[in-house]
C-alpha cells in the first residue's frame, strides 16, 4: 500500500470537502435569512409546533450538507488516488504533509461529531413536533363557535405552545413531550410532573411562569382581571393523579375535558374575545 499516495489523496479530498461544507453552510444560512416577502405574508399564521417545524427544517438541511460532504470526500479521495495526487506534493517535506493531514483529520472529526449531534437533535425535535401537532389537531376539533386556537404565542417569560380563546375563557396549553412505554402514566403533584418510567420528576416552573406572564399581559390589554387556565398535555401517556389546582393534566385523547373545566367568573364579553383574538392573531403572524 502506497502511504504517500493515500496521504496525498486524503489531503486533496479533505481540503475540498471542508471548502464544500463551508460554502454549503454559508449558502444555507444566507438562503434562510434572505428572501422576498410575499404580498400575502400577513395572512400566514403559525401552525401547531411552528418553531419545531422550523428547527427541524434547519436540522434537516444541516444533516443533508454533512452527508453530502461525506459523499464528496469519498468521490474526491478515489479520484485523487487514481490520478496520483502525490505528484502535486513532490518536493514537499513529509512532515509538512503529515501536519496537513493531522489538521484536516481534526476538522473532519469535528464535522463527524456535528453530524452525529445533528442526527440526534433532529430525532428529538421530530418527536416534540409530532407531540405538539397531535395536541394542536385535537384543539382544532374543539375550536367551535367563538373559540379559536393559536399556536406558539410569545410572552416575555417564554413561549406558550397553544392558546384557546372563547367566551368561556382562556386556556394556555403547554406540551410536555416524553417517550414512554406502553400504558405509561403521568402524575402531576404540586410543581412537578412525574412519569412512571422514570424516578426523576420534571419541574413545571417555566410553564407556570409563561402562563402567569400571559395572564398579566392579557389583563393589561383588556383592562380588568382575567384568568388564564393552565393546561399541561402529555401525548401518549395515561393520566394519573392530579394534585394541583392550578393546572389541568391531559393527553391528546382527553383534551376535550377543557370544555368542562370552566367557571362563569372566567367568561369573557364578546368585545374582550374580539380584542384578544386580534392581539393573538398579530402575535401568530409569520415574520
Amino acid at each position: 500500500m502506497d502511504i504517500d499516495a493515500i496521504s496525498a489523496a486524503a489531503t486533496v479530498a479533505l481540503t475540498s470537502t471542508i471548502l464544500f461544507l463551508l460554502v454549503a453552510k454559508s449558502w444555507s444560512a444566507l438562503s434562510r435569512n434572505v428572501g422576498s416577502t410575499p404580498s400575502f405574508a400577513d395572512s400566514i399564521m403559525h401552525e401547531a409546533a411552528q418553531r419545531f417545524r422550523d428547527e427541524l427544517d434547519r436540522l434537516s438541511s444541516s444533516q443533508a450538507i454533512y452527508l453530502s460532504g461525506t459523499l464528496v470526500f469519498l468521490v474526491l479521495f478515489a479520484a485523487a488516488y487514481i490520478l496520483k495526487a502525490q505528484d502535486l506534493f513532490a518536493g514537499y517535506p513529509s512532515w509538512q504533509l503529515w501536519l496537513q493531514i493531522g489538521f484536516l483529520s481534526l476538522a473532519s472529526a469535528f464535522a463527524a461529531w456535528r453530524l452525529g449531534r445533528t442526527i440526534l437533535a433532529r430525532r428529538h425535535v421530530s418527536f416534540v413536533r409530532d407531540a405538539n401537532v397531535a395536541v394542536g389537531h385535537q384543539l382544532q376539533k374543539i375550536s367551535t363557535g367563538t373559540n379559536r386556537v393559536f399556536h406558539d404565542i410569545k410572552t416575555s417569560a417564554g413561549i406558550v405552545d397553544h392558546v384557546l380563546v372563547g367566551q368561556t375563557g382562556i386556556y394556555a396549553i403547554n406540551v410536555v413531550a416524553r417517550r414512554g412505554a406502553k400504558n405509561g402514566e403521568a402524575v402531576l403533584t404540586g410543581h412537578e410532573l412525574s412519569f412512571s418510567n422514570s424516578d426523576t420528576a420534571i419541574p413545571i416552573v417555566d410553564i407556570t411562569a409563561s402562563t402567569a406572564r400571559l395572564e398579566k399581559e392579557i389583563c393589561q390589554l383588556v383592562g380588568h382581571k382575567t384568568r388564564v387556565r393552565s393546561v399541561i398535555a402529555v401525548p401518549g401517556w395515561d393520566i394519573g393523579q392530579q394534585a394541583s389546582e392550578r393546572h389541568l393534566l391531559v393527553n391528546e385523547r382527553t383534551i376535550a375535558m377543557l370544555r368542562g373545566w370552566k367557571d362563569q367568573s372566567d367568561y369573557l364579553m364578546n368585545e374582550d374575545v374580539d380584542l384578544l383574538q386580534k392581539e393573538l392573531t398579530a402575535r401568530c403572524r409569520r415574520k
